[in-house]
């Protein structure tokens, strides 16, 4: 059997388990992952290595008709990541193609990368319900293939892997066996730090909320990291910290405990708050996080 090894980009609107299908697709935590749509900012690279070859999926921010800057650079982000790749991943929902789906799909139809539709969230619904979805989808007609499976506890799996590999080139491997993604540890810190933010804060928080490493250093009794937290309004900052400082205290505990073991060592961190107004529209602050 030849060996394969290719690019595959996973994209849809915001929400569907893109990143809940990366990790599971790698194996292991390569993408934060919440129930808030916007949450993947940046292209995640994550390496799925298998006997039949090597897939590197990218997993991209949710595709939409954006208005602010910072969302409209992660749309741009998911386009372009169209052309780049062997075969495309579009992932839905189980309910009926939404208009969100259709100007997706008709981007989609521009580019001559193939795509095959993945259903998610079929755990979601009986299998009767399911047929009729399915059946609108087919109707479509311009899919290479169509899988219907659950990211979240791991069902149907199996049979999207052979339809990847049946449009993937051949090829020698692209990472060394031990690589799972490409983003440095600076950035992976960060991406925690942000994913105990969503999870502890609801309303504009999570969307008004920028991390940066500011201090990162290795030592033989562990690792210390200062992060600072940029929010838009002194209110945001306000209900950040918390009363006594309580709600930032848990969002440290959270992310150092979740750094802690996925560095395998242990670890020191302290957050900060500052306001920064409007960062999400600013091109200086967007290039200085890496928003390029």
């Amino acid at each position: 059997m030849s060996y394969k090894s290719g690019f595959v980009a996973i994209v849809g609107r915001p929400n569907v388990g893109k990143s809940t299908l990366i990790n599971r697709l790698v194996g292991q935590k390569v993408a934060i992952v919440s129930d808030r749509p916007q949450t993947t900012r940046n292209r995640i690279m994550g390496v799925c290595h298998a006997t039949e070859g090597q897939i590197v999926f990218f997993d991209t921010p949710g595709i939409h008709q954006a208005t602010v800057k910072l969302n409209q650079r992660m749309v741009q982000y998911a386009l372009a990541s169209l052309r780049e790749v062997d075969l495309i991943l579009f992932l839905v929902e189980p309910e009926p193609p939404s208009p969100a789906d259709g100007w997706i799909a008709a981007h989609l139809r521009r580019v001559k990368t193939p795509t095959l539709l993945v259903v998610n969230k079929i755990d979601l619904l009986p299998p009767a319900h399911l047929i009729p979805i399915l059946d609108d989808y087919n109707r479509q007609g311009h899919y290479a293939g169509l899988v219907p499976l659950s990211a979240k506890v791991g069902s149907n799996m199996e049979r999207l892997f052979p339809q990847m590999w049946a449009h993937l080139p051949d090829g020698e491997p692209l990472f060394d066996a031990e690589t799972v993604t490409d983003q440095p540890i600076r950035f992976l810190a960060a991406e925690v730090i942000r994913e105990k933010v969503i999870e502890a804060t609801r309303l504009e928080i999570p969307y008004a909320v920028a991390v940066e490493i500011e201090s990162f250093k290795e030592a033989e009794n562990g690792i210390t990291i200062d992060a600072m937290l940029f929010v838009e309004r002194p209110s945001q900052k306000g209900i950040l910290i918390g009363a006594g400082g309580l709600m930032l205290k848990k969002i440290g505990t959270r992310a150092r405990t979740e750094i802690a073991a996925l560095l395998g060592a242990p670890t020191h961190l302290t957050l900060w708050v500052k306001v920064k107004p409007a960062w999400r529209e600013s091109d200086a602050f967007l290039k200085q996080m890496g928003y390029t």
